[in-house]
């Protein structure tokens, strides 16, 4: 069974113009665009099968992401269902040049894991085997149950 930090997933988008709305920052949907490709692959590795997006809980978008600064996307399983996969999103920005970071948005989504007919298939049981593993899958926990 893969554990939490199996699933952990993190990637960094450079933030182009192209990626950009009027203001010189990046457009919404581009953030969520990335943190469902991010959150559908740490499903996939968790469930070994394709996964699709079922629910992108809430997204509130805190700061902007300016041209320039890196988007960095995590991902991580937290929790899992029969067919359905949850999935903690966080999203960032990074200044490439200083590695600081700042948060600026942040999801709680499920997917569901389908076979190649498309039809809902089981997952496996989540586990971890690492503190920093449970403190994740706990800390997503108990703010989806904040929410």
């Amino acid at each position: 069974m893969p554990t939490v930090l199996e699933t952990y997933i993190e990637n960094r988008w450079m933030v182009q113009p192209n990626h950009s709305n009027h203001l010189g920052s990046t457009h919404g949907g581009n953030v969520l665009k990335w943190m469902d490709e991010l959150g559908a692959m740490s499903a996939m590795r968790f469930a070994g099968e394709t996964c699709v997006t079922a629910r992108m809980d809430q997204v509130n978008f805190k700061r902007p992401i300016p041209v320039g600064d890196t988007a960095l996307i995590e991902a991580f399983v937290y929790d899992a269902g029969e067919t359905s996969v949850k999935v903690r999103l966080r999203a960032a920005r990074e200044n490439i040049r200083t590695g600081e970071t700042e948060s600026t948005a942040e999801s709680y989504s499920v997917y569901v894991a389908v076979d190649e007919d498309r039809n809902p298939v089981p997952v496996p049981d989540v586990t971890t085997d690492t503190d920093r593993g449970e403190r994740l899958r706990q800390g997503a926990l108990d703010g989806e149950a904040k929410r």
